[in-house]
């Protein structure tokens, strides 16, 4: 550990002249992926077609990182020292977001999504030295910015080989909810969306790579289909127009494992939401934020 945190040290000036480095990508939201969306939330895809206003949480089911098959890692992720910085951790895990949103995408429509490094900061945790990068996206269409939202990942050091990963001292979530749903973490819903979302992370469908390489138990649950599972809960229990949400993820879930999804009242235009793991601890949670 004392070796990862000198060369996050070390890195650190270097890694500053990432910050505001910025990409573009260009969307055509095809009325073919939107079905195929639609189905892996068991909607049914007929119902929509060419010009229909989509969720407004579906912005981040497109723009996938379309990147060669020679400038993927070891992991599954694109190569660090290209777009992401160089970063001299090798685990990355999502760990937040917070987002506001201004309007839809519509079945049709051609957009973009400017992407930039937007912060890149060393701590030092429990668990040894880690850096959280933040990479902020605007999302627009029709001459409109829709979606802003800043996107926080983990770095961490590797876990030596046969070792366990160290886990986050369990959370009691709250004791009151207004609404739950018990889920399983299904295995062909975790593959769908990584197809949709062209997410190659290995520790989401490679349970040897999981264990032997992470040091976790199983294959690890994609934390952006657990938020977006939570966001679907949220609003089945909801009524107003949503303009934002945030999102913290705690601690691992597991593909196969069975999670709890809950939530309290709006109060004050606010929701919050949040997941136990199969144990009873928290491993997520979520503000929802609705027009007054």
């Amino acid at each position: 550990m004392e070796d990862a945190a000198a060369a996050l040290d070390a890195a650190m000036p270097a890694l500053q002249g990432w910050i505001g480095r910025a990409r573009v990508a260009e969307e055509e939201v095809a009325l073919g992926a939107v079905r195929r969306i639609a189905a892996t939330f068991d909607l049914d895809p007929a119902a929509f077609a060419a010009g229909i206003a989509l969720p407004t949480h579906w912005f981040n089911l497109f723009f996938a990182d379309i990147a060669r098959q020679s400038a993927l890692g070891p992991d599954g992720h694109p190569r660090k020292g290209e777009f992401l910085p160089p970063i001299p951790l090798p685990r990355r895990m999502g760990a937040g977001r917070r987002v506001r949103l201004h309007g839809a995408l519509r079945v049709g429509d051609a957009a973009t999504k400017r992407t930039e490094v937007a912060a890149i900061l060393p701590k030092a945790a429990r668990t040894g030295p880690i850096c959280i990068l933040t990479m902020r996206s605007s999302i627009a269409a029709r001459g409109a910015v829709l979606a802003v939202e800043e996107f926080d990942a983990i770095y961490r050091a590797a876990v030596a080989p046969g070792a366990a990963t160290a886990a986050t001292a369990p959370i009691a979530p709250p004791t009151e909810a207004s609404w739950q749903e018990a889920r399983l973490l299904d295995p062909t819903q975790v593959f769908r969306y990584g197809a949709i979302t062209w997410n190659a992370h290995r520790i989401h469908y490679d349970a040897d790579y999981a264990r032997g390489e992470e040091g976790y138990p199983a294959a690890v649950m994609n934390g952006g289909l657990t938020m977006h599972l939570l966001l679907d809960a949220a609003l089945r229990n909801a009524r107003g127009r949503l303009v934002g949400y945030e999102t913290r993820l705690m601690r691992p879930l597991f593909v196969g494992d069975t999670a709890r999804f809950c939530g309290s009242t709006i109060a004050a235009g606010r929701m919050q939401a949040w997941v136990m793991d199969t144990h009873g601890a928290q491993a997520a949670e979520m503000t929802l934020e609705f027009a007054a």
